[in-house]
């Protein structure tokens, strides 16, 4: 039986990692991304180029593949849906209604019975006032946003003075914790009941942007038992295939919560491609066209650091041992804020 040829929607770095991974273990790519400049292009068998409501390009793509997969979530569920229509997407489209919109995740995982922080829906300044208890607080749009884009830190009404808040756009009002440590999971399934999950990563942000991820994390065996335990619980409940993220939150008195669910590889996943013996991203591959599950093997402990804005000029010059492992993303544009490679270091 041959193999699929896979349609990968969205041409970033996680685009292009999931391209390298499908030719390693002999599948073709084609990358759909609206991006002329999309760094993915540089790792797919097939570039093509277009808005993501051209119906002309949807139709050109769906010819292209047999399958398809998505490298970030906010692509328009209306091209998925058509898409899917025709040619299968995994993770399903559905599932995207979900986690696009951080009001509706996070009652979906309450149904759960698995805890969040507190939170409450925000469409207008005055409900702010009314919800002052939960103050300090973390305000963010229900859609889009990522690397703290369209966050807001408000620890007093009165804070709202200084900040230029649009509010024609909804919001949540997240509660803030007494932050110990964020971790996160990253998790295969493959189908029912039948998952590969990583041990949980240990990450750090700066600025609202990871900076570094590191296994193992510093936590305890009750927390790594139960962050896997509520991972797969909601990789079961969304029924779904391929590679998906928990990020969770850790508070001073070792409570868990969960922070959101990133339904795609993820950067803090990264240092998988040289810790184990199967990353993130040839799992996601392997579970979307239906290839043969390998049981996890972990090679070596890892720290993982992201390079943002223009110090990838100073990586590019580094010279490294057999013990590191630099990817240059080969964006065009150096922007600040902007993740421009990362560096994994196996530790011993």
């Amino acid at each position: 039986m041959s193999k699929p040829v896979l349609g990968i929607i969205g041409g970033g770095q996680l685009g292009s990692m999931l391209a390298t991974a499908a030719k390693k273990i002999g599948i073709k790519t084609v990358i759909f991304c609206d991006d002329q400049d999309a760094p993915a292009q540089s790792f797919s068998d097939k570039f093509i180029c277009g808005k993501y409501d051209d119906q002309n390009i949807i139709d050109e793509f769906i010819n292209a593949i047999d399958i398809a997969t998505f490298e970030f979530e906010n692509i328009p569920y209306e091209t998925l849906n058509k898409i899917n229509n025709i040619k299968s997407v995994l993770p399903n489209p559905s599932i995207n209604k979900i986690v696009q919109n951080r009001l509706f995740e996070k009652d979906y995982i309450n149904k759960l019975n698995i805890r969040t922080t507190q939170y409450v829906s925000i469409n207008n300044e005055k409900e702010i006032y009314i919800n002052k208890d939960f103050l300090p607080g973390l305000l963010k749009t229900t859609t889009l946003g990522y690397d703290g884009k369209g966050q807001y830190k408000i620890n007093l009404v009165d804070d709202l003075k200084n900040l230029n808040i649009d509010f024609t756009k909804e919001y949540i009002l997240e509660k803030l914790i007494k932050l110990k440590k964020e971790i996160s999971v990253v998790i295969t399934r493959f189908g029912n009941q039948k998952y590969e999950i990583y041990d949980p990563i240990e990450n750090v942000h700066e600025d609202q942007i990871l900076k570094y991820s590191k296994i193992p994390a510093n936590i305890s065996e009750k927390i790594s038992s139960k962050s896997k335990i509520w991972a797969t619980i909601i990789a079961e409940e969304l029924k779904f295939i391929g590679t998906l993220c928990v990020e969770f939150f850790i508070d001073k008195n070792d409570n868990l919560y969960v922070n959101e669910i990133a339904p795609r590889v993820h950067n803090s996943g990264h240092l998988t491609i040289n810790a184990y013996n199967i990353s993130q991203f040839e799992n996601h591959i392997r579970a979307v066209c239906q290839l043969e599950q390998i049981k996890l093997n972990k090679i070596s402990n890892a720290k993982m650091t992201n390079v943002i804005g223009d110090q990838i000029t100073i990586y590019r010059k580094k010279e490294y041992n057999s013990t590191e492992f630099f990817y240059d993303y080969q964006k065009k544009v150096v922007k600040d804020k902007r993740k421009m490679g990362h560096l994994t270091a196996l530790i011993k």
